[in-house]
C-alpha cells in the first residue's frame, strides 16, 4: 500500500508524516511519533483512552485515521503540560487521587480541558456529562469529578 504523507500540527509544532491509509491517528501517534499518552483500552471508541483534541473538537484517535489531521491542530495529553509546569488540571489530579493505573487518565484529562475550555464553571452534572465518554475500571468517578471542579475554580482565577 502506498502510504499517505500527511503535514499537521501536533500541539503547536509543525509536523510532517508517512502513514498508511487506513492507520488510525491513535496508531501514528503512538507508533510513528513517540507520542505514548494516549492508549488504545477498546479500539472502537467507547472508552476514551485515546482522547485527543481535533480542531478545537473531542474526538477518540482510534476512530480516527491518521490521514485525516492532514491540515488540522491536534492536541494531545504531551502538550498538557509547559515544560516542569502541570496544567492545573494534572495538578488536581494528583491532588484528589484522581488516577490509579494510568490507563484512562490522559483520557479524562484531555476531555475535562475541553470540557473547561467550553465551559470555564461546569456543575457536577455538566462534568459527569462531559466526561461520559471516558471510562475508568480502577477510580470511582468522585476523585475526577472533584479534581475537575477544583481545577476549574484554580482556572478561573489564573
Amino acid at each position: 500500500m502506498a502510504g499517505v504523507a500527511v503535514s499537521t500540527t501536533i500541539n503547536g509544532d509543525a509536523v510532517e508524516y508517512l502513514c498508511q491509509p487506513d492507520e488510525t491517528l491513535l496508531e501514528v501517534l503512538r507508533d510513528r511519533l513517540g507520542l505514548t499518552g494516549a492508549k488504545e483500552g477498546c479500539g472502537t471508541g467507547d472508552c476514551g483512552a485515546c482522547s485527543v483534541i481535533v480542531d478545537g473538537r473531542l474526538v477518540c484517535s482510534c476512530l480516527v485515521l491518521g490521514a485525516e489531521a492532514e491540515g488540522r491542530k491536534v492536541e494531545t495529553i504531551e502538550g498538557m503540560a509547559h515544560g516542569d509546569q502541570l496544567h492545573p488540571l494534572q495538578q488536581k489530579f494528583l491532588e484528589h487521587a484522581a488516577l490509579q493505573c494510568g490507563i484512562c487518565t490522559p483520557g479524562f484529562l484531555i476531555a475535562a480541558k475541553d470540557l473547561l475550555a467550553k465551559n470555564p464553571s461546569p456543575t457536577e452534572e455538566e462534568i459527569r456529562f462531559g466526561l461520559a465518554g471516558n471510562l475508568c475500571r480502577c477510580t470511582g468517578y468522585d476523585k475526577i469529578v472533584r479534581a475537575v471542579q477544583d481545577a476549574a475554580e484554580v482556572m478561573k482565577g489564573a
